[in-house]
């Protein structure tokens, strides 16, 4: 937000006792230290309680050459937490994680956005996308709050050939969002003819940035928002 990022990512976890959590990993063991009990393992087995035990910065002080523990003692954020600190001033997109061990994460997300005067209004530019893997999990978002933004995530190669495939993803999503490996013209074009968005991930590197901008991409994911804007602001775009 600081570099000007006009929107920020979460990936969303249900736990045991249905709170929503921003963690992207299915499991605690690469991230989270402290008592095995509460801090190893799939994140839904665990209640909010429990991961508040577990430290989530001493992994990366221990990644990043000279943090020292500049990230020790940062704890698990629940969605409710974040959305209380940032309220209207950003847009959020969000992904549900593994939602087959979530079940009705998708009735839980929508009544806390909900709370928070964060579902579409008439009118005004949404300020939620969500996003996941599970076609499933997105039909379900559809039907219950059909005029909420939707995004199928990609990965690997499409089983079907692109038109078909991307029609069947309109039926109930605004777009795609594949890897950035997998976007040329042949895969613009198709997205096109069927009024799919294309929001590829992660795009670090500048000259790849520059590649995808020219292809026309509607948005990029990536971990280097100020490599971007620079790429931007010198495009006048």
């Amino acid at each position: 937000i600081e570099l000007g990022a006009d929107t920020i990512e979460q990936d969303l976890q249900l736990t045991r006792d249905g709170v929503l959590v921003v963690l992207h990993d299915e499991t605690l063991d690469r991230t989270a230290r402290g008592p095995a009990e509460n801090c190893t393992g799939p994140v839904h087995e665990k209640t909010l309680a429990e991961l508040e035990t577990c430290d989530f910065g001493l992994w990366f002080d221990d990644r990043v050459a000279g943090a020292g523990a500049r990230f020790a003692g940062q704890k698990i954020v629940t969605l409710e937490a974040l959305i209380q600190r940032y309220g209207t001033s950003v847009r959020y997109y969000i992904e549900t994680k593994h939602p087959e061990h979530a079940p009705g994460v998708e009735r839980i997300l929508l009544s806390l956005l909900a709370d928070h005067e964060l579902l579409p209004r008439e009118g005004q530019e949404p300020r939620v996308i969500v996003q996941s893997f599970s076609s499933e999990s997105l039909r379900s978002m559809a039907s219950l709050q059909p005029d909420l933004p939707l995004v199928q995530l990609l990965e690997g190669d499409l089983e079907a050939p692109l038109d078909e495939a991307f029609g069947v993803i309109a039926e109930y999503a605004i777009g795609i969002g594949p890897p950035r490996s997998q976007v040329d013209s042949a895969l613009m074009a198709a997205a096109r003819r069927h009024g799919l968005v294309v929001h590829p991930y992660t795009v670090n590197e500048p000259a790849e940035m520059v590649r995808l901008l020219g292809l026309g991409v509607d948005g990029l994911f990536t971990d280097r928002p100020d490599r971007l804007l620079d790429i931007l602001r010198k495009k006048g775009s």
